[in-house]
């Protein structure tokens, strides 16, 4: 049997990785686990997961039906993390670049995200920058 790595580019089991997070097993215990999870999400249009992960301002303009016809509309080819650090106990960063392919063209997100802890978990807050 042939073990299924996860999307995430971790080069773990994706049942020893980011699975359990996505159908509610666990709870990522960091930013950047979390923002492996949600790429994951993303790359299988899981957009209620998405929904539950953000807080705040990322919650603002975001629209559902819009980030899962995208979702489904592009191929997702691989994540890169760049970057992941804490701010403080409750605030932590992570750059990465996703990957994907749309209208037959690659194509890269750069973002650099912040993450925040709240009520035992960590959610995505928003992008600080994008390159």
């Amino acid at each position: 049997m042939k073990i299924k790595l996860c999307n995430c580019g971790s080069g773990i089991a994706a049942e020893k990785c980011c699975l359990p997070f996505i159908v509610g097993e666990l709870i990522p215990d960091s930013a950047e686990k979390l923002m492996r999870s949600r790429y994951v999400a993303y790359s299988q249009a899981n957009i209620p997961y998405i929904v539950a992960t953000m807080r705040d301002i990322a919650l603002a303009d975001y629209d559902d039906a819009e980030a899962f016809e995208w979702a489904k509309s592009v191929k997702w080819l691989k994540l890169e993390v760049v970057d992941s650090y804490s701010l403080s106990d409750t605030q932590s960063v992570v750059e990465f670049k996703a990957y994907f392919r749309a209208n037959n063209k690659k194509q890269c997100l750069h973002e650099i995200s912040e993450f925040h802890y709240k009520d035992g978990r960590w959610f995505y807050i928003g992008s600080i920058d994008k390159k």
